[in-house]
């Protein structure tokens, strides 16, 4: 895993470019542009807050706060892994050149959508302004979920697009998966809504994405502290699942270029 990502630093300037052109590239041709990368969490969080305030009413105050707290990261991590899982299998004209570090791609589409959430955050701090809702002192613990949410998100993408070179229907299996994964987040709901005291605890302690999002509720919307053992719990896991993962993509790189 060393050698892996200190290559991975050797060709930083590379990753760096790419991600550069990744989010030039986005929304080019488009006529509000850059734009949509605020446009596109807040049209998101219209729609949910539409749906569970009057249609199906959440007794949950500040809801769209709440809600639109917990979206960001999803949007980060479901956009990641969606992309991810195509990444290496869609760049034939990367993959095909002479010792092309394969483990930039996937490091490219994580480290864009980080820029996208963080470029997000003012405007989660506005619509918390908007409801008296000021960050507190609480965030000191923000980077360190940022990180630990940053090496799950990059093992499980290595993971996948490392699969999805040879067995290419992952990609859409992934985005079906995706759907389910977020209904089982405790994005639009509050973990404390949830009925069934065994749901409720396969929902906060198997979920590692609902681990990260109610940390994220416990600092700006709850302002307290995010719990310390789950935290920790994933954050060793996400060291060892990154650890496999960086062996599995070293073990299936050299048939990359071959296989697609």
């Amino acid at each position: 895993m060393l050698r892996h990502f200190r290559e991975l630093y050797q060709y930083r300037g590379l990753l760096i470019s790419l991600v550069q052109r990744e989010l030039k590239a986005r929304y080019r041709g488009s006529i509000l542009g850059f734009f949509w990368t605020f446009l596109n969490p807040t049209l998101h969080m219209l729609v949910y807050a539409l749906l569970f305030t009057v249609v199906m009413r959440q007794n949950i105050p500040r809801y769209a706060f709440f809600m639109f707290v917990g979206l960001l990261p999803w949007i980060w991590f479901s956009s990641s892994v969606g992309a991810g899982a195509s990444t290496i299998s869609d760049r034939r004209d990367l993959m095909t050149k002479v010792r092309f570090p394969a483990q930039v791609l996937p490091s490219t589409v994580v480290a864009t959508n980080l820029i996208n959430y963080v470029l997000s955050l003012p405007l989660m701090l506005v619509l918390g302004a908007f409801y008296g809702v000021w960050p507190t002192w609480h965030v000191v613990a923000f980077p360190m979920v940022v990180l630990i949410q940053l090496v799950f998100t990059l093992a499980l993408v290595y993971i996948v697009s490392a699969i999805n070179v040879t067995f290419r229907d992952l990609q859409h299996i992934v985005q079906n998966l995706l759907t389910l994964w977020f209904f089982c987040t405790p994005v639009l709901y509050q973990v404390s809504t949830i009925a069934d005291p065994k749901m409720r605890v396969l929902v906060t302690l198997v979920n590692p994405v609902a681990i990260l999002v109610t940390s994220y509720q416990a600092i700006f919307y709850d302002h307290r502290l995010p719990d310390g053992l789950p935290l920790l719990g994933l954050a060793l896991g996400s060291l060892a699942l990154l650890w496999g993962a960086s062996q599995l993509f070293e073990a299936r790189r050299e048939d990359f270029a071959e296989s697609i």
